[in-house]
């Protein structure tokens, strides 16, 4: 199945119940072609609305970030791991995440990106589960399954921890290295 039929599938999605209270699916967006695929935790109060990833402030961080490492999001893909905004921003629940993980799946098997990019402790653990803390590995490259994987904190991190927002610019640009070594 394509990328595109994968999204407009999952825009219809009454898997779990973040369908009921969520306006409406944020699948995600960005090249079918990436090399480099984004996840992040699930979508925000302004995502939900729009009905596209990251476009409220982290979004724009992260917008940012892009610019200054030579990417616009044009070049990558940028999902999450659910896709429907849990209600007033709650953690997804296991179930919720077990609903959705089939479509991200389908999402990076479409894609086939070299590098995915965990961004905060959610989506992180979702593929690389004896990780440990973000605290501890942020910024650091994984290989699992044949997938190469780098932990980010969530751009969000750095708006609400502004002593974090330079040690995620950092990390950021292990992206540029990483893709050195995979082409």
């Amino acid at each position: 199945m394509s990328l595109d039929e994968l999204n407009k599938e999952k825009k219809n999605c009454r898997k779990c119940r973040l369908c009921e209270t969520a306006t409406q699916a944020v699948p995600g967006e960005g090249n079918p072609r990436a090399e480099v695929f984004f996840v992040g935790e699930g979508p925000g109060f302004n995502e939900d609305k729009e009905g596209r990833p990251f476009c409220g402030a982290a979004g724009k961080f992260l917008d940012e970030m892009l610019k200054e490492n030579g990417f616009s999001r044009d070049d990558v893909f940028i999902g999450n791991i659910v896709k429907h905004r849990p209600p007033g921003n709650r953690d997804p629940l296991p179930d919720e995440v077990e609903a959705c993980i089939p479509w991200l799946n389908s999402q990076i098997e479409a894609i086939n990106p070299k590098i995915i990019v965990t961004l905060g402790r959610h989506s992180m653990h979702h593929f690389l589960p004896d990780a440990g803390s973000i605290s501890l590995v942020h910024g650091k490259a994984f290989k699992k399954d044949g997938k190469l994987f780098l932990t980010l904190y969530h751009p969000a991190a750095g708006l609400h921890q502004g002593n974090l927002k330079e040690t995620i610019r950092a990390d950021f640009k292990n992206i540029k290295k990483l893709m050195k070594i995979v082409k």
